[in-house]
C-alpha cells in the first residue's frame, strides 16, 4: 500500500469591528511559507456532488485599486494556464489569453 502524506494550507484573517479584513496571513509548511502577509486572496473549490464551484474572495481594506487590477489580471492569466494544464485545450487557452491581453490594455496595465 502506498504511503500517503497530509499537507495543510492555513489562512488567518484579522477583521475590524465591522468584520472587514484588515490583515490576511497564510502558511503552507510544505512550501516553506510561514505567516506570509497578503493583501487579497481568491480561493475556488469544486463541489463534485452539486456540480458547482464555490469561492472565497477577500481583500484588506488597504488594498490599493491599482494593485487589485494587477492582481485580477495575473489571476486571469494563471487561470488560462491552469485550464490548459487541466484540459490541454490550446484553442480555449489562447482565447482566454486574448481576453487577458484585452483586459490589460483596457486597464493600461501593459508595460510601455
Amino acid at each position: 500500500m502506498a504511503q500517503t502524506h497530509r499537507s495543510e494550507i492555513k489562512i488567518g484573517i484579522e477583521l475590524d469591528e465591522n468584520r472587514v479584513p484588515e490583515q490576511i496571513r497564510w502558511s503552507a509548511p510544505d512550501g516553506g511559507v510561514t505567516g506570509a502577509e497578503a493583501k487579497a486572496m481568491m480561493v475556488s473549490m469544486w463541489d463534485s456532488l452539486e456540480k458547482e464551484s464555490f469561492r472565497i474572495d477577500l481583500w484588506t481594506k488597504d488594498m490599493p485599486v491599482d494593485e487589485m487590477r494587477v492582481f485580477f489580471h495575473q489571476t486571469l492569466v494563471s487561470m488560462a494556464d491552469s485550464y490548459h494544464r487541466a484540459t490541454n485545450d490550446d484553442k480555449m487557452r489562447d482565447t482566454m489569453i486574448d481576453f487577458c491581453d484585452y483586459f490589460a490594455e483596457k486597464l493600461d496595465l501593459k508595460k510601455k
